[in-house]
């Protein structure tokens, strides 16, 4: 497989989700292709069938200068500062979806290992290093393709995180806290300090191993950048696509 790879920087949450379904909208035109971007400012997005006044503190949010955002793709609340994002687009490969996920994560397993990190797959979109959690990944199929995109944690801050996202119940916010803590790992506190475009780098050789691809750069066509800056105002930067029910 010829995998077009993007080497992208830090963008408004936006932008990001737009991009992303674009590029799964264009699959036919540009192929098989692997995103690596960041989140500035900071944002948190939620899975597509959540609710955005039970998942986040609104309020917060914006003291916090914190973009919100929905995905199209399920899962839960997801706070996104100190990680590397990558999303790809690619045919459903056959077989069911727990497969495909497989596939895909594949590529971050390998990553890691340059990095001498042993990690495994766990669940259906988890990828822990012993048993703690330092990767989560979403997907979606439309348009006739796959994205599937997720997070490798550079770094975690959980008392951040949970001063904006809510918990079920307020009472055991500190017994869940205390409990994703002990469940959450990161590069950081694994002794690996990389910069976000040398792990960009790490991981596009990581799935180019994993996937056995032949990995391009190769600019985007206009349509497909004109396409996502339709969906970032139009979708992911209107109230009526964040806050539905």
């Amino acid at each position: 497989m010829k995998l077009r790879v993007i080497f992208d920087t830090k963008h408004r949450a936006a932008w990001n989700m737009g991009l992303d379904e674009s590029l799964l909208m264009h699959l036919d035109k540009i192929g098989p292709t692997l995103r690596f971007y960041g989140w500035e400012p900071p944002a948190v997005s939620i899975g597509y069938f959540q609710s955005m006044e039970e998942e986040v503190d609104i309020h917060k949010a914006h003291e916090m200068g914190v973009d919100l955002v929905r995905r199209i793709t399920g899962g839960g609340a997801v706070y996104h500062k100190y990680e590397l994002t990558y999303s790809i687009v690619i045919p459903p490969p056959p077989g069911k979806i727990l497969s495909s996920y497989r596939f895909v994560e594949r590529g971050i397993v390998e990553a890691l290992k340059s990095l001498g990190i042993e990690a495994e797959m766990s669940g259906i979109n988890d990828i822990v290093v012993s048993g703690r959690k330092i990767s989560g990944n979403a997907q979606t199929r439309k348009y006739g393709g796959m994205l599937q995109h997720g997070t490798i944690l550079m770094d975690v801050d959980v008392d951040e995180m949970f001063s904006l996202l809510k918990v079920p119940q307020e009472k055991m916010r500190d017994k869940i806290v205390k409990s994703v803590k002990e469940r959450v790992t990161s590069l950081h506190h694994l002794g690996v300090d990389v910069e976000f475009d040398e792990l960009q780098k790490i991981m596009a050789e990581g799935f180019g191993k994993a996937l056995d691809a032949e990995l391009y750069e190769d600019e985007l066509p206009k349509e497909v950048l004109s396409k996502a800056k339709e969906l970032e105002v139009e979708k992911y930067g209107s109230r009526e696509w964040n806050f539905k029910r």
